[in-house]
């Protein structure tokens, strides 16, 4: 199973911080928002490789911060070829963009590089392992107005997506699902196919994963933690305050 990494944004909502520094290099306490993730991801066995997608205005930052990193596993940097938000090639896009410019044939962990977790992804792998499906992320959310700003999952007693919608104006269910999902090997074909005949939304993966549930067998993991998006100043500094004490 390969890491794949997110990381290729312009956060313009967070600049002046981020419009000449890439988000998931912004600390967080004593570390970073990737690092976070990588020092969780890179203990899990299943893991052979981190790949990490930036965009060209930002891959010098990232080679800089490869240079001083030492980590179990090897790291991999792709370059999408954009220089500003308005060319951007979106999510969905760039995780194509790494699978077919390295021939990617295994398994995929993929991360949107923004977000920081206060809980591991170990049992998410595990699960993973266990049901022997692509599989999401789910947790509960009452509030109908945050519903209303992700993706939605309707699933079965057993944990089987049934429907997905992204960024609904009437929820199916009170299971919101974050990006982070995992992909198998088997069903990337599949992705592949979908983005590129068009069939989906290629920005937020939350849209092309509402199509993915379609056409493949899907499983939510219930998050045993919660999960903290970057997205703005506000909540920049809130997760700033939130882990000074967790270093």
């Amino acid at each position: 199973m390969k890491s794949i990494i997110l990381a290729a944004g312009y956060a313009t909502r967070l600049y002046p911080l981020t419009e000449k520094f890439p988000k998931p290099l912004l600390p967080v306490g004593s570390s970073t928002i990737l690092d976070r993730l990588l020092s969780d991801i890179d203990a899990i066995p299943d893991i052979s490789e981190h790949i990490i997608i930036s965009n060209h205005k930002f891959i010098s930052h990232f080679e800089s911060w490869k240079q001083k990193k030492t980590l179990q596993k090897p790291i991999v940097l792709l370059d999408d070829g954009s220089t500003a938000n308005e060319n951007r090639l979106g999510a969905v896009k760039d995780l194509v963009f790494a699978i077919e410019s390295l021939h990617i044939g295994e398994d995929i962990l993929v991360l949107a590089g923004d977000n920081v977790l206060d809980f591991s992804l170990v049992p998410f792998v595990m699960y993973q392992k266990k049901v022997s499906s692509s599989v999401v992320m789910r947790h509960y959310e009452a509030d109908v107005a945050k519903l209303r700003k992700t993706g939605v999952a309707t699933i079965d007693e057993k944990g089987k997506v049934l429907k997905m919608q992204e960024k609904p104006a009437s929820p199916d269910s009170t299971w919101a699902v974050p990006p982070f999902y995992i992909y198998r090997k088997e069903d990337l074909s599949v992705l592949l196919d979908l983005v590129n005949t068009g069939t989906c939304a290629t920005d937020a993966p939350g849209d092309f994963i509402a199509e993915f549930c379609k056409h493949r067998t899907v499983y939510a993991w219930e998050m045993q933690g919660k999960r903290y998006d970057v997205g703005d100043l506000a909540s920049y500094k809130f997760v700033k305050e939130r882990f000074n004490f967790i270093c």
